[in-house]
């Protein structure tokens, strides 16, 4: 049977992302022509093309593609195990939840307050991301939970519990004439004469097509509105973040969107079950008005 490195993975990985050594062996921090021979010696080993090069470009072959897929799960596998064995082996180390910058803030704030109040509970420490990182945390263990949203997050292969179900609002620059309506449809937010809905990126990092600006980041978005380039509709929870130049208005046809905590199934943690049963406790429950 052949056995492959970690080593080997990440100079793979390097180089199908990258699509060219030179970038790749840069961001490995190694020279060039030792890469390229730890790439001819693994499709050796393998007995598989795993990339077509020529001068010019460097291409990913279908079996190339199959390895990138095995070998980044492979890469996150080992991440989570050193993670995992170092949390179980320190019993005072904090968890990691990690959850989108500005979503979901009262439900956070209320998790955390009622974590700290438990008997014995482990502490928690906050891993604000961009959207769609929290899978990516998860599976390689540098977070323990999540607060994720369904439908927009990937939930595939994890535990969950419903937190929180709500509805969607515009967020809109102050001076439009849609932020002095009591609510809007989706009709009327999605196509506004120069104000297009902003573009987030998809789960596999590409952007919906569109006349909207691309966003990456909350700060990026904030400003955008609050320069009437753009409109959001994201869940009301989310809106906590908004500037005085921006209004929120109700979306009343949007879908509904579920907050849940979210774990990896294989987790034994006592520490983790703990802060599930405490989230699993604000079901329902009335969240706090902020005061910010």
């Amino acid at each position: 049977m052949d056995h492959l490195e970690t080593r080997e993975l990440r100079y793979f990985v390097a180089v199908a992302e990258e699509l060219h050594f030179g970038r790749a062996a840069e961001r490995l921090g190694i020279a060039q022509p030792p890469l390229s021979r730890a790439i001819r010696r693994l499709e050796h080993r393998l007995g598989v093309r795993l990339l077509d090069r020529d001068r010019r470009r460097v291409d990913l072959t279908p079996a190339g593609a199959v390895l990138l897929r095995e070998a980044r799960s492979a890469l996150d596998a080992v991440e989570a195990a050193v993670h995992r064995t170092r949390r179980a082996g320190d019993p005072k180390r904090p968890l990691v939840l990690a959850t989108k910058a500005g979503a979901s803030h009262e439900l956070l704030r209320s998790l955390l307050d009622r974590a700290a109040g438990e008997p014995g509970a482990a502490p928690v420490d906050v891993l604000l991301c961009e959207v769609g990182e929290q899978a990516g945390l998860l599976r390689s263990g540098r977070a323990d939970v999540a607060l994720m949203h369904r439908p927009f997050d990937d939930l595939a292969g994890f535990d969950t519990e419903d937190l929180h179900t709500e509805g969607q609002v515009a967020i809109l620059p102050a001076d439009h004439p849609l932020a002095s309506h009591e609510r809007l449809t989706l009709a009327q937010v999605q196509d506004v004469p120069g104000l297009p809905i902003a573009r987030w990126p998809r789960l596999d990092g590409s952007y919906p097509d569109g006349p909207g600006p691309k966003v990456g980041t909350q700060a990026q978005l904030a400003q955008l509105v609050a320069l009437g380039r753009t409109l959001l509709v994201i869940p009301a929870s989310s809106r906590a973040w908004q500037w005085p130049e921006h209004v929120a208005v109700p979306v009343v046809d949007a879908p509904e969107v579920t907050t849940v905590i979210a774990w990896p199934p294989h987790s034994r943690s006592r520490a983790v079950a703990a802060l599930v049963r405490t989230a699993a406790g604000l079901h329902g429950a009335p969240l706090p008005v902020s005061s910010d």
